[in-house]
């Protein structure tokens, strides 16, 4: 192979290694942006959760 093609070859791996930890790095990073969003939910839906059995327990109408 001439001097040439194997610098070809090897930029072309580069670009091809980067481009995948590039892909790899963004979809770890949209990970834990969906496990931060999912867990706010549950954080969420729990205060819900509680404020609305305590009014009920206060005797207070459940507003739906």
């Amino acid at each position: 192979m001439s001097n040439k093609n194997q610098n070809s070859k090897s930029v072309a791996d580069g670009i091809k290694e980067t481009a995948g930890a590039a892909f790899h790095t963004l979809h770890s990073a949209l990970e834990t942006t969906e496990n931060v969003a999912m867990n706010t939910v549950d954080a969420a839906k729990n205060v819900v959760n509680n404020v609305t059995r305590n009014g009920n327990e206060k005797g207070q109408r459940n507003h739906d």
